[in-house]
């Protein structure tokens, strides 16, 4: 796993990826869903290269140098929502707990001086999780934050492992 210095954590159906098999990047999942399972995107699949959760990373300590950090953005609406299919939901009563532990886990396996992107969407109802809500729970200080989309609900925010000493 030398060559794999990249973890894409949530990696879902890998839609920002410029390169959706990128040699040097492993894509984890909770879930592996065929093609077609959403009516509307018939193309459209979750195929991890492991099927992992989040919460518990089956890897050393600072395996990596680069972690994403994309995991579902809302509480759970039914599996049978479009959205839900397609990006999973939270659990509304473990959601913070789940989210810290995951970045935790996401923390513990970034090597020193590495970087961890994190990414966030807020929907503007009442199931939508501020993203301020969501840094307090990581107790680490983000380094730099854009705010992309149309309507501006989407962010993404860069950390660093900066050793203490």
């Amino acid at each position: 796993m030398d060559d794999k210095f990249i973890l894409d954590a949530c990696c879902g159906g890998r839609m920002f990826w410029f390169n959706k098999h990128h040699k040097n990047a492993i894509y984890i999942d909770n879930r592996r869903e065929h093609a077609g399972f959403i009516s509307a995107r018939p193309n459209f699949k979750v195929d991890p290269d492991v099927v992992m959760d989040f919460k518990d990373l089956k890897f050393k300590d600072k395996s990596f140098k680069l972690v994403i950090f994309d995991p579902p953005h809302i509480k759970f609406r039914g599996y049978k929502s479009w959205a839900a299919q397609k990006y999973g939901s939270l659990n509304p009563k473990t959601w913070a707990a789940d989210l810290k532990a995951g970045f935790n886990e996401c923390w513990r396996v970034l090597e020193d001086y590495g970087i961890l992107i994190f990414k966030w969407s807020e929907e503007r109802d009442s199931r939508s999780i501020k993203v301020k809500e969501i840094i307090k729970l990581f107790e680490k200080d983000p380094l730099v934050g854009h705010t992309t989309g149309k309507s501006g609900k989407t962010m993404w925010i860069s950390y660093m492992k900066i050793p203490k000493n």
